[in-house]
């Protein structure tokens, strides 16, 4: 029996985690390639929710809901295995999938650690004032990074997006350890820093 997608709504909350890279072993189970070095959210979830990638192969289109009976780390991939895909054949479907998950089923972090997708969209201050938002969150080897994309206050206004010569945002990184991070505040979308802004 070949295995059947079933068609799924993306939640509202939905978080790009991972995509499946191919079949692994011949019992069914797939290998995952997470985007997150701690892919607790993947361990969490058992209700991911695929779509097919801009490139790849292309077995389902929409949505598809994929039901997660168990899923564990594997040297530096995450290894899974769904309900109803239980032969090679039916995980080489998935292969190429985009993997999503709900922001309401990742687990709770621990006091002072936060999931990287909830620092974006976070203002940043430091001594100065704003120093912009955060765009992205990248991991240098040591520690992560915020990516700010520079932003000047106005009163009683929307803050204005510095622009670069080529017309780009203006970035600054800011180290996110607690040496230069003195506060954040999630919930009112806030990061304190002690960061220069002409560093």
């Amino acid at each position: 029996m070949t295995f059947a997608f079933e068609a799924a709504e993306l939640p509202a909350d939905a978080i790009e985690v991972g995509r499946i890279a191919d079949a692994w072993g011949i019992k069914g189970w797939f290998k995952v390639l997470p985007y997150s070095a701690s892919p607790e959210a993947l361990f969490s979830s058992k209700r991911w929710f695929l779509q097919p990638s801009e490139k790849g192969v292309k077995t389902f289109t929409g949505t598809a809901l994929l039901k997660i009976k168990e899923a564990k780390d594997h040297s530096d991939s995450v290894v899974a295995h769904a309900q109803d895909i239980d032969d090679r054949n039916d995980a080489e479907l998935l292969k190429g999938a985009r993997i999503f998950i709900s922001r309401a089923s990742f687990p709770t972090p621990e006091t002072d650690e936060y999931y990287w997708v909830d620092l974006v969209g976070c203002q940043v201050f430091g001594a100065e004032g704003l120093l912009g938002v955060v765009h992205e969150v990248v991991d240098n080897g040591a520690h992560a990074l915020l990516k700010v994309h520079r932003q000047q206050a106005q009163e009683a206004a929307e803050p204005l997006a510095l622009l670069d010569a080529k017309g780009k945002p203006q970035e600054t990184l800011v180290p996110f350890v607690a040496a230069h991070v003195q506060h954040v505040d999630i919930a009112a979308r806030r990061i304190d820093t002690d960061w220069p802004v002409d560093f």
